[in-house]
């Protein structure tokens, strides 16, 4: 038997090193409000969204950064509305001295209109910021493997 209905993304919880820090990155830099937090000495979690809606909680919980080798998350994308919107993005993280894992706004595949930027956390995890539309002259840092694959 299979589940029949219809399933939505309703939020994204991710382990950090350093809530604090965290909060910084997700909210000074990338425009998340904190909606609630918990910071009780062992703990510590804050909940942040956008317009009063939840998507990301972090959860203060994790010894060591981001393991590309372990099974778990991959990659957490944004959608922007527009190119101006991830190139913005990209500014505000530059100056916050991100490391990025390809230089500028990049297409997510040979010929692909979509495409963004890729960069990662304080803990390294993967982000992606792009858009459906509108990366049309991007360059594709690896060909016609997906950008996203952080290749």
């Amino acid at each position: 038997m299979s589940f029949n209905g219809t399933l939505a993304v309703g939020h994204i919880g991710l382990n950090v090193t350093d809530i604090e820090r965290s909060l910084g990155f997700y909210g000074d830099v990338l425009g998340f409000e904190t909606l609630g937090e918990g910071k009780d000495e062992g703990r510590r979690y804050a909940f942040l969204g956008q317009g009063g809606k939840l998507v990301l909680t972090l959860w203060q919980q994790a010894e060591g950064g981001y393991d590309a080798g372990r099974a778990g998350l991959h990659h957490l994308a944004f959608q922007a509305g527009s190119v101006d919107e991830v190139r913005a993005a990209e500014a505000a993280l530059a100056a916050r001295g991100v490391t990025f894992a390809y230089e500028g706004v990049v297409a997510h595949r040979e010929g692909a209109a979509s495409g963004g930027i890729f960069f990662h956390d304080p803990d390294g995890t993967r982000l992606e910021i792009s858009v459906p539309a509108g990366a049309e002259e991007a360059p594709a840092p690896s060909g016609t493997a997906p950008t996203c694959g952080f290749f």
